[in-house]
């Protein structure tokens, strides 16, 4: 079994920033504690693998802003990347970025393709123990890091015509998604309420957010779920904000993941251990605040934290 630390909600940024000053304040007495680097220590505990080749391997589905895509001069940007790199500079290395289908991420980690997956993966029980649709075991587990809280929005054509305001509000719709998301997970057990009521939700899966969006835009499908961050950028940016809007707020989901393979513990409490640290830095809250994520700000880096 791997080590499991309990999942702590999130706090406001301020308040976490507040935290993290009692922490940097209370080692500040003289003696060991005081003198001690713990970024050097970081980088001493990193393994051998890593630090030889002066790398992190990262496997990214590079194409869901604004938590990771291309920018304009075709560089990875967002949430995520900027995390990533942050990360990469604690720990002294250069990070590679991999860009992989959102759907073969952990096949691909589990053949060593890279180190690493980071890619708005969120951490839950199915994805630990790599769990099939009947809830049989598929493959092998994972390890996850948590960094970063977000719930699930739905996005509508913007006046929101058909009125759609929660999950129930999708029966007898079509409502599209990407494949292989936690909204494909929550999508299919609103499929079962809606068979009970009598008004059936037909699901349309592809294989990017962006062509879920498409269908939303076109009419071919009534709605779309998406993370929020993903959700929020979609309805700011898209036609100047004319096409979409998110409504009904946003439902509980679980924490976003680096996910790891299980004999890589050593890299696992490092890499937790960095997010800490970039956190008590408050280039964490730096990053959530240029892409307007605040709201997911998670107080500490916890080991499978996911339900």
């Amino acid at each position: 079994m791997p080590h499991v630390r309990h999942a702590r909600r999130p706090i406001p940024a301020a308040a976490a920033l507040a935290t993290a000053g009692a922490l940097l304040l209370s080692g500040c007495g003289g003696g060991q504690a005081a003198q001690d680097d713990p970024v050097k220590d970081l980088r001493g505990k990193l393994p051998k693998a890593q630090r030889s080749a002066g790398a992190l391997r990262v496997g990214m589905d590079i194409n869901y802003a604004p938590v990771e895509f291309r920018g304009p001069d075709g560089v990875p940007t967002g949430l995520d990347p900027e995390l990533a790199a942050a990360l990469g500079r604690i720990l002294d290395v250069r990070v590679e970025f991999v860009d992989t289908p959102f759907d073969k991420l952990m096949p691909n980690l589990q053949a060593k393709q890279y180190d690493v997956a980071m890619s708005a993966l969120s951490d839950t029980r199915r994805r630990r123990d790599a769990l099939d649709e009947n809830g049989k075991q598929a493959g092998p587990g994972v390890d996850f890091v948590d960094y970063f809280i977000a719930g699930t929005s739905i996005v509508v054509p913007k006046g929101n015509p058909k009125g759609i305001k929660t999950l129930d509000d999708l029966c007898g719709k079509t409502v599209a998604l990407q494949q292989g998301t936690t909204q494909d997970e929550i999508v299919t057990r609103q499929v079962s309420v809606c068979t009970r009521a009598g008004r059936p939700l037909t699901p349309h899966k592809v294989d990017t957010d962006a062509k879920a969006l498409a269908e939303v835009a076109s009419g071919a499908a009534a709605a779309g779920l998406n993370d929020f961050p993903v959700a929020a950028y979609a309805a700011k940016t898209t036609d100047g904000g004319g096409r979409f809007e998110v409504t009904g707020g946003q439902s509980t989901s679980n924490p976003y993941g680096i996910a790891l393979r299980r004999d890589d513990d050593q890299l696992r409490d490092v890499l937790a251990k960095a997010i800490d640290q970039l956190i008590r830095s408050g280039e964490y809250d730096k990053i959530l605040a240029k892409w307007n994520v605040s709201a997911g700000a998670a107080q500490n880096a916890v080991v499978n934290g996911g339900i």
